[in-house]
């Protein structure tokens, strides 16, 4: 059983699947800053100054009571918030990591049907040999035959 799983676990696929699960996490959090850092504000600007990352509906408040300037002054204070900007936050996150996702199997799809269309083209047949001496002296005599009169 041991023998097994050294041979599922250093087989191609088991460390293929790894490297992306790691470049996956770094690359969700390449995606998290892109969304944080560079499309949510100049979309909270042209919003009227919107953070989207403090967007919250306080449903109880805590003590001391709000209102509150932030999220993390909420949460501070105790306060009970549904945090509307940290989840819209996340999908816009989850959709830029979906479109890239669609892009690149896109892309192994259209390499697969290349690689495939190549395999499946039949070769082009091969030129007959020319005929070596004897054969051609065989033929002659072939001839000269079939050229006879039967008797």
């Amino acid at each position: 059983m041991l023998k097994e799983f050294k041979e599922f676990a250093v087989k191609g696929n088991v460390v293929d699947m790894a490297v992306g699960i790691i470049i996956g996490a770094a690359f969700g959090t390449i995606v998290q800053s892109l969304v944080k850092d560079v499309i949510m504000p100049p979309i909270g600007l042209l919003l009227g100054g919107v953070d989207f990352s403090n967007l919250f509906l306080t449903l109880k408040e805590g003590t001391p009571p709000g209102p509150y300037e932030t999220l993390a002054a909420a949460q501070e204070a105790g306060a009970v918030t549904m945090n509307l900007g940290v989840f819209l936050n996340t999908v816009i996150s989850f959709l830029i990591v979906a479109l890239a996702v669609f892009f690149v199997v896109k892309a192994i799809n259209r390499l697969k049907r290349e690689q495939e269309a190549e395999v499946t083209e039949a070769p082009a047949p091969e030129a007959a040999p020319e005929p070596t001496p004897e054969q051609k002296l065989l033929a002659e005599i072939r001839d000269l035959l079939k050229s006879r009169p039967v008797a």
